[in-house]
């Protein structure tokens, strides 16, 4: 098994605040928006855009929301273990407002497609957008493409992307990793 850094730590900064004037131009002032991170991945993204726009850019208040998608999944009964959920945590009215489902990193499309059912037991967005941190091109199952994107990568069959985060992992990083 062979890995190679595909973003250091500065480099991930760096995207998380290109994507965060992305979705500044787009959303303004976040009135009529909301953030929601899938579990697991999406939340350590959606927190840190959150901080960066509040923090960075001023934008005084973010509804932000964490979602999990376990059940929603259509592979939930293939596994021979059990699954463990995570916590969603919506606090806020989905409906009517403009939705940006926020995810680590998109491959196949499965988790944001659950995530589209998920989100519909919370009221009916006026509008849905997608924002990844790592978008694996050339693996999609299902006809899903992000509205923001922070890098593209080229993985094929045998490698998989490996995402740390300093609150989990004691470092940022994203590796590419070939089994």
């Amino acid at each position: 098994m062979s890995q190679k850094v595909l973003l250091s730590s500065k480099e991930i900064n760096i995207i998380l605040h290109r994507l965060a004037c992305q979705l500044l131009e787009n959303h303004l002032d976040f009135t009529d928006t909301v953030l929601i991170g899938i579990q697991l991945g999406g939340t350590f993204v959606a927190k840190r855009l959150t901080k960066i726009l509040k923090e960075e850019y001023g934008v005084k208040h973010i509804d932000l929301g964490f979602l999990d998608i376990t059940f929603y999944r259509d592979d939930f009964r293939r596994g021979e273990k059990p699954l463990e959920a995570n916590q969603t945590k919506i606090d806020f009215l989905v409906e009517d407002k403009k939705v940006v489902l926020i995810d680590d990193v998109l491959y196949t499309g499965r988790s944001i497609r659950a995530a589209l059912t998920a989100i519909q037991s919370f009221g009916r967005p006026s509008e849905i957008e997608l924002l990844t941190l790592i978008d694996r091109r050339f693996s999609r199952h299902l006809p899903i493409q992000p509205d923001y994107r922070g890098r593209q990568v080229d993985a094929i069959n045998n490698e998989r992307v490996k995402v740390m985060w300093e609150e989990n992992d004691g470092k940022d990083q994203i590796y590419l990793i070939n089994t």
